[in-house]
Parts: C-alpha cells; sequence; structure tokens
C-alpha cells in the first residue's frame, strides 16, 4: 500500500493559486534536481570515505514544557550513503550539557548507552528561565535540522547559536498552566496501517519513496505500537485518533489498528477514533475481499451501526467527534461532513455553548503556511469550514480543535474564532513521529510534542525523514518550537479530574553536575 494521495504533496485533484505553485517550485526544484541526481548515480557512485568520523546532526528541541525538554539528533559516518542520500548510523555515547548561561554550562543529561538516535530529556527545568545547551556525541557537536527554507528554528526559542558550528543554542521555558492538573489526552492522527512505502507521490516525477529496511516489522505497526506506549507513559488518561487510521480502508488492517489501539485501553472509554479519507468505505484498495466491500471502519469502530460522529462528556469535558470524510469521493477531495451532521454538531454547540469542549476531526478547516502548494484535498470544504468557525464563534466553550490530514505540526488561531486553537499534529506513521499532549489544568492548558521514544520507532523516524528529497522537515516538524509546543491560559476549572487508571510516567535521564 503507497502512501496517501492526498497528502501534502499529493492532492491532485484541484490546482492550487498559480502564485503557490511558483513559490513552491522554487522551493523544491533544488531538491528535486539533487534527488534525480542521486538516482543517477546510485549507491555505487556516492561516496564512502571517512568510515572513522563522526556526524551529529539533525539536532531537534522537540519538547519544551514548563519543566522538562526533549532534545534529540543522530550521529552518522560521513561520506557513507543508505541509498536514499542519508548517513549509515555510527552508534556512540550521548550527551546535552546546558546551564543559563551560554558559557557555563555546569549540568549535564546524558544517554544510557550508545546509540545512534539520540533522546536526551532534560528534567527539574525552572519555568520562565532562558538555558542554554549543546548537545555532543564523543566530542563533536551537533548541528540543527535546516529550516531555512520556511524560516523555521528546529534548536530554540531564540536565535542564539544559529549559524554556529554547534551552539550553544538557547530556549526559555513557557509558564505552566495555571491552577491544578486535571487530565492530560494524548492527541494523534495518520497511522496509515497497511502502508509500504512513505512519500511515494503519484504523478511526481522525482519524488523517491522511503521503505522500510528488509527484515524490520511494517513501520505503520511499529510507529503506532511505540506511540500508544509513549502516551501511556507520559501520562495521558485519553487518546484522540484524528483518522486516517488504515491506509485504504482494509479490513485487516483496521482490525490490526483496533488491537493495537486497545493497548492504550478501552475504545469509548479511554480512547476515540473518528475516520478519515482513508477509512472512507468502498473496497478501494482493499486487499481482503474479491468483490466490492462494506463500510471496514464502521464494522471495525462502530460494531457495524450508529452514526461515525459523536459527542462524549467526560467529567465536564465534552469531547466532540467529527467524520469529516462523510461523503462520496476518491479521497483526494476536499472533506466534507454531511448535512445532518452539520446540524448535529451545530446544535449540540448551541445546547451548551460555554461547556469546556474539544473538537476532533481529521480534516483541518483551513491550511497556513505550508512549504507545499495548498490544495482544496487538504483542508475542509470552506463553506463548511465558514459553517463550522460560525459555530465556534458563538461557543465560548470551545478552545481546541485537533485535525490530522497535512502530517505536520502548526497551530493556528483564526480572527473568525480567536478563543479556539487549530492544532495539526504530525503523522504517526513517520518523521516526526509521534503525538501531542494536551494537559488541562482548571486555568489553562498546554500542547506539547513528544516523539516515540522507541528504538525501532526512532530509527524508522530518521529514515524517513528523506520523503520529499529531504525536505519533510521544512513541512512536519513545525516552523517554530510554538508550532509544537503552547501554553494558554483558559478557564476550564468547571472539568473534574478524572480517577488515575494508567502507568506512571517514564524515568527522566540522570542529570549530574558537570565535574
Amino acid at each position: 500500500m503507497r502512501c496517501c494521495l492526498s497528502a501534502p504533496l499529493a492532492a491532485l485533484s484541484a490546482l492550487p493559486d498559480p502564485c503557490q505553485v511558483l513559490r513552491s517550485g522554487a522551493l523544491l526544484t533544488p531538491a528535486l534536481l539533487r534527488t534525480a541526481a542521486d538516482a543517477l548515480r546510485g549507491p555505487a557512485g556516492r561516496s564512502r570515505r571517512h568510515r572513522d568520523g563522526l556526524a551529529a546532526v539533525h539536532l531537534e528541541l522537540v519538547t519544551l514544557a514548563e519543566d522538562r525538554a526533549v532534545i534529540t539528533w543522530y550521529t552518522g559516518v560521513p561520506g557513507t550513503d543508505d541509498g536514499f542520500g542519508h548517513m549509515l548510523p555510527a552508534a556512540t555515547e550521548g550527551e546535552v550539557v546546558y546551564g543559563t548561561h551560554p558559557g557555563r554550562l555546569t549540568r549535564v543529561a546524558a544517554e544510557d548507552g550508545p546509540v545512534a538516535h539520540h533522546y536526551v530529556e532534560l528534567t527539574d527545568l525552572e519555568p520562565g528561565q532562558t538555558y542554554y545547551y549543546q548537545a555532543r556525541s564523543r566530542g563533536v557537536a551537533a548541528t540543527p535540522t535546516p529550516l531555512h527554507l520556511v524560516r523555521g528554528n528546529a534548536v530554540g526559542t531564540n536565535r542564539h547559536g544559529l549559524g554556529s558550528s554547534g551552539g550553544p543554542y538557547s530556549f526559555t521555558t513557557p509558564q505552566p498552566p495555571p491552577g491544578r492538573h486535571l487530565l492530560s489526552i494524548a492527541l494523534c492522527n495518520d497511522l496509515h496501517l497497511g502502508e509500504t512505502t512513505a512519500g511515494l507521490v503519484t504523478g511526481i516525477p522525482l519524488m523517491r519513496g522511503i521503505t522500510q529496511e528488509l527484515g524490520r516489522a511494517p513501520y505503520p505497526e511499529i510507529m503506532s505500537r511505540a506511540v500508544v506506549e509513549e502516551a501511556r507513559l507520559r501520562g495521558a488518561d485519553v487518546l484522540l485518533a484524528a483518522g486516517d487510521i488504515s491506509a485504504g480502508g482494509a479490513a485487516q488492517d483496521l482490525a490490526q489498528a483496533r488491537q493495537i489501539l486497545d493497548g492504550f485501553g478501552t475504545h469509548g472509554q479511554d480512547y476515540f477514533v473518528v475516520r478519515g479519507n482513508h477509512d472512507r468505505p468502498g473496497h478501494g484498495n482493499c486487499r481482503s475481499c474479491d468483490g466490492g466491500c462494506g463500510d471496514s471502519f464502521r464494522d471495525g469502530f462502530l460494531d457495524g451501526d450508529g452514526p461515525s460522529y459523536f459527542a462524549r462528556d467526560l467529567g465536564g469535558l465534552r469531547i466532540v467527534g467529527l467524520d469529516t470524510y462523510e461523503k462520496d469521493g476518491n479521497g483526494a477531495d476536499s472533506g466534507g461532513l454531511g448535512a445532518e451532521q452539520l446540524a448535529w454538531f451545530q446544535a449540540r454547540l448551541r445546547e451548551n455553548k460555554d461547556q469546556p469542549t474539544v473538537v476532533f476531526g481529521h480534516h483541518p478547516l483551513a491550511v497556513r503556511d505550508s512549504v507545499f502548494p495548498v490544495t482544496g484535498g487538504q483542508r475542509l470544504g470552506r463553506r463548511q469550514a465558514r459553517s463550522i468557525l460560525d459555530a465556534y464563534a458563538n461557543s465560548p466553550g470551545v478552545f481546541l480543535h485537533h485535525a490530522g490530514h497535512t502530517h505536520r505540526n502548526k497551530r493556528t488561531v483564526l480572527p473568525q474564532a480567536p478563543h479556539v486553537t487549530m492544532q495539526e499534529v504530525s503523522a504517526v506513521k513517520d518523521y516526526p513521529g509521534g503525538f501531542c499532549l494536551l494537559r488541562i489544568h482548571s486555568g489553562g492548558y498546554a500542547v506539547n510534542h513528544y516523539k516515540a521514544g522507541d528504538v525501532a520507532a526512532r530509527e524508522w523516524a530518521e529514515r524517513s525523514r528523506r520523503v520529499a528529497g529531504g525536505l519533510w522537515p521544512h513541512h512536519a516538524l513545525g516552523r517554530s518550537v510554538t508550532d509544537r509546543n503552547s501554553m494558554t491560559a483558559r478557564d476550564l476549572s468547571g472539568i473534574s479530574r478524572p480517577a488515575p487508571s494508567l502507568p506512571a510516567q517514564r524515568q527522566p535521564h540522570t542529570v549530574r553536575p558537570l565535574l
């Protein structure tokens, strides 16, 4: 099963604005030419020098909360190539030195052993404090993931150290959400069970898809299991999966997704799922039947009955799940709600305008600031999006709308409903490979992105960053730290805290003074 044709690179059913095509073409062309040259040379034509050297690259400040930060990077052998323009891995120790002054990095967070895919967590940070840090392996300082095409910053909340050969870089921790902690919700989407090639776009030349290494488990399965486990370790009480659970609606892929998600808890109680365009009814790319088949998503998650949209009350918090592809189509066109669902949704919001509410559905209402051309296939239909925004404008209790489909981390606040955070979350299935944790307090909420910490998941996430000729990080990671980590003050005191039922959080890495 190849990856989605309605993904950001493949929405071919609607033409974008010509200016967007020219802008994106100017950005994409150099990467496409490099990809074509690599393909013509082949692995044998690429350099294999410096096998005893070490390069530390792709440094990213993934998570930034009031008391912690997660920093990742990759170490490889310079001059080597895995066939996709990516260095072969070099396992070595990793550590982050940090402090509150760029000249006094007196604290160290170190990994437990040698790895190539480094994942270090800084803990016991002070809210509102500016820190400086340098990540290094075998004395080599890691350099950032470049986000120059979007004028982004992968390593900090300010530009300190950018342009240097290894930092130190800098970030300022946010303030915590006010009040007591009530509950945490994992926001995820785009698992794509059944997919075999990431980023393969039919009809667009020179875009090479990325496949899993021979002998490894399918990457959607690895990533989905890892995200479920990471969400539990991070203390999520509830999990919301916003569509594209499968790659093509096949019954066996949806059944496997159900089995993986059941590892988090009970469907309809601990986790909730809505349909994406890849989960639409009809046999499509289904591999399990000879002729037409029914609605495998409905059979797998709705017991074959009832509407594919819903509202649930969790201790005063209203969760609304929308089916944003309740329509006939090939999956590459714009999303849409049926007339009955839209009327139901508007009526539910009118019933209790002030009730704290989280809405989730697959297609975002709007797509802003994309490095790739924006087409109608990437969002909900304009008319329905306007109707929903009008409903939000009259419903002050709605505070967050979670969407997938674009496979990127992006926080947007629209003028029609400035009290609602529109949070797009990157795909589970590939780079950066994780989820967002929504932490709800009585006086506000925080959204923090976490990569899956499982070793196999980290390996695939690094391999799949080569999607789109290596441009994928410019799109998927988030232009700024605040696209994937934010805090908003808001009165949410009407929500009650659920009884704890999940395991404690992951134990942090040891932090020791630098001798």
